[in-house]
């Protein structure tokens, strides 16, 4: 009878942590800009930061637009199914993109391992350029986060609110 109960308890146990959501440690509200050849959108946003996973939410007209989960080396979003980094990079941004690089620019951290990295007075800013493959400016200064690839026509945005 005790090893019963036992096995119910952690049964329930089991099922229960399933449904606990996910703890983000920073919350920010943002004017999010996400443009590449294949998807635009740009409206005000959440930027959820936790321990492993950065969330970023897109709202039009005060209804969820888009919604982006980086963790683990995956990228899901609310259009396509769950997918490697490295997969997501090569369709949506560009194959030469490093794992992680979303994750960081989101997150306003270097990228690249801070190559062409330089410090300003509020935050920082890189320059990378590799021949046919990307033409980078990253700027990070304030609450304003700014990527732009010009060969691959990327931008991304992200200024954040009071």
């Amino acid at each position: 009878m005790k090893k019963y109960r036992f096995l119910v308890l952690l049964l329930a146990l089991i099922w229960i942590s399933g449904c606990v959501q996910r703890v983000y440690t920073k919350q920010n509200s943002a004017l999010i800009v996400f443009k590449t050849p294949t998807y635009r959108y740009a409206d005000m946003g959440f930027i959820y930061e936790g321990k492993e996973e950065i969330k970023v939410e897109i709202y039009s007209s005060g209804k969820p637009l888009t919604s982006m989960k980086l963790s683990g080396g995956q990228v899901c979003m609310n259009t396509l199914q769950c997918m490697p980094e490295s997969s997501f990079n090569a369709r949506v941004l560009s194959r030469h993109y490093p794992e992680g690089l979303l994750r960081n620019v989101f997150g306003g951290r270097a990228i690249f391992d801070k190559e062409g990295y330089t410090t300003t007075r509020n935050g920082f800013t890189q320059k990378l350029y590799q021949s046919g493959k990307y033409d980078i400016e990253y700027t990070v200064l304030n609450r304003q986060i700014v990527f732009r690839d010009t060969i691959n026509d990327i931008l991304i945005k992200v200024q954040q609110q009071g």
